[in-house]
């Protein structure tokens, strides 16, 4: 029903607020995710990441929210993406839903994570420990 926060941000993400956003008195379920950096990727020691965004980034993320908002299971939906440069253990995406049931929350969490990470043009790069890189999700 209602987008309450849709944002690409160079600044660190706060999940709890995600969540805040989307608790409303009506919603049974409030579903959170967040997305951090790991420390290993296909057995290979990962420092850090750095997210690269098109111009676009934001437009496209607004765009998803408020499509998945306009579902009749969602009551709130929130969503960010960081970029810049992030270290193991921080959050890289948070998306948040609010639905009357659990199980459609956890349905409709998921998908707009999916739908995030396929549609928002977000480039990663990965700095391994022995000093080497490589850029995932790039066209």
């Amino acid at each position: 029903m209602s987008v309450v926060i849709a944002a690409v941000s160079e600044q660190p993400l706060d999940a709890e607020a995600h969540e805040a956003a989307v608790s409303l008195d009506r919603a049974g379920a409030t579903v959170l995710f967040r997305g951090v950096v790991r420390d290993l990727d296909h057995d290979r020691a990962v420092v850090s990441l750095e997210y690269h965004a098109h111009p676009s980034a934001a437009d496209v993320l607004a765009e998803v929210a408020a499509k998945f908002a306009a579902e009749p299971d969602a009551l709130a939906i929130a969503v960010s993406h960081r970029v810049g440069t992030l270290a193991v253990g921080e959050v890289a995406l948070v998306a948040a839903v609010s639905s009357e049931h659990r199980a459609e929350a956890f349905a409709l969490c998921a998908r707009l994570v999916d739908e995030v990470k396929h549609r928002l043009p977000i480039w990663k790069r990965q700095i391994f420990a022995d000093g080497t890189d490589e850029w995932v999700n790039c066209p």
